[in-house]
């Protein structure tokens, strides 16, 4: 086997961080932490002129390649077409979907000037994973160049359906840069058949098969790759955070309260707001819950320079602040809504100790909370999880209790019924799903589809 070639929009960083890191870094750092290889991208840093020299540093058999973004590609790039478009996009979110022509072409732009950085930096044996949307048109990039080495494409968050890629003005040119990968890969099947469906339809592409698309002189093959965690780990985790200092101020804070728990980035995909008001309505509904029942919301800020996060962030505090006034009292404040990071493991103890974990968005790839969540549970007493149908997880838990994060009621009902199921339910409805994380773990991920890729 040749060389392994990551390439993402940012490069974390390797060494054990103190806060929480997403699916697509843990993924990443664990395939490169036992396979080895490079790892190429952005360096998180701007500039007003892009910088010409890509910095590489050496970390045992992990090589770090990365360069800063002139001021302009990041606005028109990141900023512009990946935060403004694809992201709100493929999250059907098509409202929210803010268009310009010249953003459009920084994002051509910028990627086209990474895969040239890139470029010296290949062997004719490396295989090459690209990584999300930031990244579409890279390995089209890459073949004009003249790179005939394998390269393979893996989406982290949902692939719209054909209405609402259409949406985009170019979409067509997406679907075909999508046609130079030898191998993309989705969360769900759901994903991969949208997929299947815009190429076909949009892109007059020919199905030769269940895996396999003909798009003009090219093969692209597809499949479903499911990102997951390692339970026994984060089990780990949690069973040694558990008599950590911030897990000993929630627990006596809480004065014997129950918690409901949920973490997710500041994003109006994560269905923030539509969670706080199926809290609200759960203690409308059931008065016994007042004074007895405590939500934490830990919500790491991001995006920090589009406004529409700006105005998420303003408009949470006010429902939260607007929850607690009604409901709360001089010892009691019923939603903890709390914009900061944590170590991972002091997560999991946090997990751990919550009867109920929250994971409500509108629409996500994956969302590895669900997973961390039930791989935290104490076996012989677990908590319960509450999880959108929209998340890519809920294709996998049968044990959890799916919920439409648009039916307030519904969730709030759902709510009441995980706080107050019986312990053997818990026990048989967690065994299944530690079972799902057991087989299908983190390394399974990415050997199948490197497998696939023919690494």
């Amino acid at each position: 086997m040749g060389r392994l070639v990551i390439v993402s929009n940012r490069v974390a960083s390797i060494t054990p961080g103190k806060a929480s890191t997403g699916g697509l870094a843990v993924g990443i750092g664990d395939v490169l932490g036992k396979a080895g290889g490079l790892w190429f991208g952005w360096n998180g840093e701007t500039s007003p002129h892009a910088p010409e020299q890509v910095q590489v540093t050496e970390h045992g058999n992990i090589t770090l390649a990365t360069i800063g973004l002139s001021r302009k590609d990041y606005e028109q790039y990141y900023l512009g077409f990946s935060n403004n478009v694809l992201w709100p996009a493929f999250h059907y979110r098509s409202d929210l979907i803010r268009y310009h022509r010249d953003e459009y072409e920084g994002y051509q732009r910028a990627n086209l000037w990474l895969a040239e950085k890139l470029f010296p930096l290949l062997k004719p044996d490396d295989t090459i994973w690209v990584h999300d949307y930031h990244l579409i048109p890279m390995a089209a990039a890459l073949r004009a160049m003249g790179v005939k080495n394998k390269i393979g494409f893996f989406l982290h968050i949902p692939f719209p359906t054909q209405p609402i890629l259409t949406c985009i003005p170019p979409s067509s040119e997406l679907l075909r840069a999508l046609s130079h990968y030898d191998l993309v890969g989705f969360q769900t099947p759901s994903d991969r058949q949208a997929f299947v469906d815009c190429l076909t339809r949009e892109s007059g592409a020919r199905k030769l098969d269940e895996d396999n698309l003909q798009m003009e002189d090219r093969v692209v093959r597809s499949g479903v790759y499911p990102i997951s965690v390692y339970p026994d780990e984060i089990e780990d985790q949690a069973h040694t955070a558990a008599s950590r200092r911030h897990l000993r101020r929630l627990r006596q804070s809480l004065l014997d309260r129950k918690l409901i728990i949920s973490v997710d980035r500041l994003d109006y995909s994560k269905g923030q707001f539509e969670r706080f008001r199926a809290f609200e309505k759960l203690m409308e509904i059931q008065p016994s819950h007042r004074s007895a029942l405590s939500m934490v919301q830990i919500a790491p800020l991001s995006r920090s320079d589009i406004k529409t996060y700006q105005k998420i962030r303003h408009d949470l505090e006010g429902e939260a602040g607007r929850i607690n006034g009604r409901f709360g009292d001089i010892d009691y404040t019923p939603i903890r809504y709390i914009n900061r990071n944590y170590e991972r493991s002091t997560l999991m103890a946090f997990f751990r100790g919550a009867q109920v974990g929250a994971v409500t968005p509108l629409r996500d790839g994956m969302n590895l909370v669900a997973k961390e969540y039930v791989a935290a549970q104490h076996r012989d007493d677990p908590g319960v999880l509450v999880l959108s149908r929209f998340a890519g997880a809920a294709a996998e838990f049968d044990g959890a209790l799916l919920v439409n994060p648009y039916d307030t009621l519904g969730m709030a009902e759902a709510m009441h019924r995980a706080l107050t199921m019986p312990r053997e339910e818990r026990k048989e409805r967690h065994a299944s799903m530690l079972q799902q994380l057991k087989t299908n773990d983190l390394g399974a991920w990415w050997r199948r589809f490197l497998g696939d890729l023919g690494v």
